[in-house]
C-alpha cells in the first residue's frame, strides 16, 4: 500500500477549525457594517446585503465573502459597490477583529439560492417525482 504524503492530505482535508471560526468571526463583521450603513458610497448606505458565509485561506491572508442582495436585485451594481469599498472593510475588520493582520476580502455573489431552486424545480418535475415515488 502507498503512503500519501502530506501535501496529498492536506489538498483533501476541509478548512481547518481556525479558517472557519476566522471566516464567521469576518461574516459577523461584515454583516454588522453592512446593517449599520454608514458607509460613503451611496449604492452601499440603504443597500439591505447578506453575507451568506466567508471562505478564509488557510494562511488567513485571504477572504471571500459570498454575499446576495435583499432580493437578488441589482446584484452588478452592489458587487461593484462592495468591491470599491473592499479596503474600508478590510480596515475595520482589522480593527475589530484582534487578528495580526486582516485579510484581503473579496466579495463574491452567492449562487448557492440559484443552484437550490434549480434542484428543487428538477424534483417537481413529473417524470423525477413519479421515479421518487417508486422508491
Amino acid at each position: 500500500m502507498s503512503r500519501r504524503s502530506s501535501s496529498d492530505r492536506e489538498k483533501n482535508r476541509g478548512p481547518g477549525q481556525r479558517q472557519l471560526r476566522v471566516g464567521e468571526e469576518i461574516r459577523h463583521l461584515l454583516a454588522e457594517l453592512l446593517e449599520r450603513g454608514n458607509m460613503r458610497d451611496p449604492d452601499l448606505r440603504d443597500a439591505t446585503i447578506t453575507v451568506t458565509s466567508v471562505d478564509v485561506s488557510p494562511d488567513l491572508r485571504n477572504a471571500i465573502a459570498f454575499v446576495m442582495p435583499l432580493g437578488g436585485q441589482d446584484k452588478d451594481r452592489m458587487l461593484a459597490a462592495l468591491k470599491r469599498a473592499a479596503p474600508w472593510f478590510r480596515g475595520r475588520v482589522s480593527e475589530k477583529a484582534g487578528l495580526r493582520s486582516a485579510p484581503e476580502i473579496r466579495f463574491q455573489l452567492d449562487t448557492t439560492f440559484d443552484e437550490a431552486d434549480k434542484i428543487g424545480a428538477l424534483l417537481r418535475r413529473p417524470d423525477v417525482a413519479r421515479d421518487i415515488k417508486d422508491e
